[in-house]
């Protein structure tokens, strides 16, 4: 497996704690949310300034997630009080957290590389790579990430499934019937977009690390990245439970990240990369509805021609 691939598994795990959040909002809430925009580069410039300042890596990037949770708090309360449409809510906030990132970094680039983060910590680990046959399957960072991603998954399965999770789930599913029974969906829905957006801020935060550096223009495009991963999650994966749907995100970006490394290595231009990140989601949003309609046809000629025979 060559570093490009290697490199490509460890973005997508970084990336999967991004899709993470996305589904909480598009799949759960059913919310379009652009605010990931925002926090994402919010959660890179937290981490980058506070590790700098010699915060701990570790609190530096438990602070992304506060951070980046009040700041989906916010898209939530102008949405439920302030009765904003909730896509405008998200873009006011995005808009706004680019001039707040800004003011936080000082400047548009804050370095890392001196710096100790959690990518040098797990480094210094020297974990040994996975290798089977003289194949190296998974490296000694990526084992790390993928333990991380996983527990956050596990948390993110038990929380969807106690009483707050119920009702956010039920907030999305439908709304009318879960006020029936008392639950105010105001609070359900900040909830959700706060959770949502606190764990973009992480993987934001671990991105900056990884990468050395953060950026103020760093979360241009998270949201369709996101949605790419969910998407081509659930369709190659599945979507039957939510333990099932939680994996697949995650797995759904590993995919996405190295479909992009491939395109890379085939020779296309780096400049092209939001174009192929759009053909990947619309390729997955209309490959199922094609297949059921050509499922279809069979079957409806087989209802008729039984119906004809009787």
């Amino acid at each position: 497996m060559n570093l490009a691939i290697m490199g490509a598994i460890e973005q997508g795990l970084l990336f999967g704690i991004l899709a993470l959040g996305v589904y909480l909002t598009f799949r759960v809430l059913n919310v379009p949310d652009l605010t990931v925009d925002g926090s994402f580069a919010l959660g890179g410039a937290i981490a980058a300034k506070f590790i700098i300042d010699g915060t701990n890596p570790f609190l530096a990037t438990l602070l992304a997630f506060v951070v980046g949770g009040l700041a989906g708090a916010f898209t939530g309360i102008l949405h439920t009080k302030g009765k904003v449409n909730a896509l405008l809510a998200g873009i006011l906030t995005m808009i706004a957290l680019y001039s707040v990132n800004l003011r936080i970094m000082g400047k548009a680039n804050l370095p890392l590389l001196r710096e100790d983060t959690l990518f040098t910590f797990v480094q210094n680990l020297s974990i040994p790579n996975l290798t089977v046959g003289g194949v190296t399957l998974i490296t000694g960072v990526a084992l790390v990430f993928l333990i991380g991603v996983m527990v956050l998954k596990f948390i993110i399965d038990w929380f969807l499934h106690t009483d707050l999770g119920l009702d956010l789930r039920a907030t999305g599913d439908n709304p009318k019937m879960i006020r029936s029974f008392g639950v105010n969906t105001d609070t359900t829905t900040i909830v959700g977009l706060a959770l949502s957006n606190g764990l973009v801020a992480v993987s934001g935060a671990w991105v900056a690390q990884y990468q050395g550096f953060a950026d103020v223009g760093m979360g241009i495009g998270m949201i369709v990245i996101g949605l790419a991963s969910v998407i081509v999650g659930e369709v190659l994966f599945g979507s039957s439970s939510i333990f099932r749907v939680t994996l697949a995100v995650i797995l759904g970006s590993i995919v996405y990240r190295l479909v992009i490394a491939m395109a890379l290595q085939a020779g296309l231009n780096p400049s092209d990369m939001k174009l192929i990140t759009a053909l990947i989601v619309i390729i997955a949003l209309t490959v199922p509805t094609i297949a059921k309609g050509i499922w279809k046809k069979p079957a409806m000629r087989a209802v008729k021609g039984g119906s004809s025979d009787a």
